[in-house]
């Protein structure tokens, strides 16, 4: 029992520094949201980026996390498909967890593209860009 809740303490912990660390050193603010979205993760990134940047900072985490909790349940389907072929639980939580990270960034990148439809992008010699709705 004493070696089972030390490894949930080590990776849980792992966890939150992965999240966080993505969450500061990322140049992409939605891929710290899908990694925060881990469950035992979420409410911890949320806290902390709050604390350290303010709610609208901590609301863009959760925001993003929806993306990654979507790709939760790919990841179940995926370990549970896979275990059920091959029986092979290394292969089914390594493909879990890549599904798990592709699809959310798919899902975040579609959401990107429907909140962007209808704009119009007008390029201007020198690089320069305007946005028109």
């Amino acid at each position: 029992m004493f070696k089972d809740l030390l490894i949930r303490f080590f990776l849980g912990g792992a966890a939150v520094m992965i999240s966080y660390m993505i969450t500061v050193i990322s140049p992409w603010k939605i891929l710290a949201g899908i990694f925060a979205a881990f469950p035992a993760v979420m409410i911890t990134a949320v806290l902390m980026v709050g604390i350290a940047s303010g709610s609208k900072n901590a609301a863009k985490i959760a925001n993003g996390s929806v993306f990654g909790m979507i790709g939760g349940v790919i990841c179940v389907a995926t370990v549970w498909t896979v275990l059920q072929v091959s029986g092979n639980w290394g292969l089914s939580i390594v493909l879990g967890l890549l599904f798990w990270l592709g699809s959310s960034i798919m899902v975040a990148s579609f959401r990107e593209k429907v909140k962007n439809k209808g704009r119009i992008k007008i390029t201007i010699p020198f690089g320069i860009q305007v946005r028109h709705k």
